[in-house]
């Protein structure tokens, strides 16, 4: 039913395919690698190159920006994830000696000496859609998970001259690192210079809550999404919504501060768009709502807060 449907899409709406050749370091305004219409189903692919191969590499960075014809700032960036699926055999995960939830921070001097760098190559069945990898120091010996393909990073280029690293997510999206963001789910974006410049990149073939070990498996995609403009709405930070969730991504350190973030402009959404009272929809998602905590390892954390649609009937 999946591929008849995306079929049926690509057949009928304008449909822009993109090959990347470069991958660019920031989320930032600069010149477009092409330009598209609202409503067009772009086709693409996400990270290429040796990072994803058994010798490994240099990582690689955002594919984009795409100009969208007619978004404005007094408008939202409507995403519509249609497809993310491995295109290569190999994801690589990475535990590192400075970076992640668990390890030794760069920031400040610690007592504890630095975990020992480990790289996992890992070999994906795109058929079965399962990875597995060698644990040649533990009792499993060689351990197999089901895929649960998504992308790590969808942006706009950030408010007025700043640029963000790939690294960064904010309430531009960028590197939220939030497993919900896969198929079937519609990505919406504040938008803080026309034309929005999007950007989307960093696939990971799976990756759990947090990504606490600071990588999830990292690999190439092939990606087909739908991009279209919301005249005349405005929002605050990146919401999201699935079959059976409307949720909000917040940014920020400490963690209690992407969670707020995070809960208030889902209260707002409540208020403004599903007839709530303020105050009724901060006890509702007080009793019913649910979160989860994206990424702990980026300069920003990401929390993600959510409700079911069944209360919103």
């Amino acid at each position: 039913m999946h591929v008849i449907l995306l079929a049926s899409l690509l057949a009928v709406q304008d449909t822009v395919r993109f090959t990347p050749t470069v991958q660019q370091p920031t989320f930032a305004v600069r010149d477009p690698v092409a330009r598209i219409k609202s409503g067009s189903v772009l086709v693409s692919k996400t990270h290429f190159g040796a990072y994803y191969t058994e010798q490994g590499g240099a990582f690689p960075g955002e594919v984009g920006p795409f100009f969208v014809e007619g978004a404005t700032t007094n408008d939202m960036l409507k995403v519509e994830i249609i497809r993310v699926r491995p295109n290569s055999r190999y994801a690589a995960s990475q535990v590192y000696s400075d970076f992640g939830g668990l390890a030794t921070d760069n920031r400040v001097r610690l007592l504890n000496e630095p975990i020992n760098v480990r790289r996992y190559l890992w070999q994906l069945d795109t058929v079965r859609m399962v990875g597995s990898v060698d644990m040649p120091n533990s009792r499993v010996r060689r351990m197999e998970v089901d895929l649960r393909p998504m992308l790590g990073r969808v942006a706009v280029a950030p408010r007025g001259a700043e640029a963000f690293a790939g690294l960064w997510p904010g309430d531009f999206g960028g590197n939220m690192d939030a497993p919900e963001v896969r198929e079937g789910t519609t990505v919406f974006l504040p938008i803080f210079h026309d034309g929005a410049y999007l950007y989307f990149g960093d696939g990971h073939a799976r990756q759990g809550e947090g990504e606490v070990a600071g990588t999830g498996l990292e690999t190439s995609m092939d990606v087909v999404l739908k991009v279209s403009v919301v005249k005349g709405k405005r929002i605050d930070w990146p919401r999201l919504e699935d079959a059976t969730h409307i949720m909000v991504a917040g940014s920020g350190r400490p963690l209690i501060d992407a969670f707020r973030l995070a809960h208030v402009e889902l209260i707002e959404w409540l208020a403004e768009e599903y007839g709530f009272d303020k105050l009724d929809a901060y006890t509702l998602v007080g009793q019913v709502g649910e979160n989860t905590v994206a990424n702990i390892v980026d300069p920003a954390y990401t929390v993600l807060a959510k409700i079911n649609k069944r209360y919103l009937r």
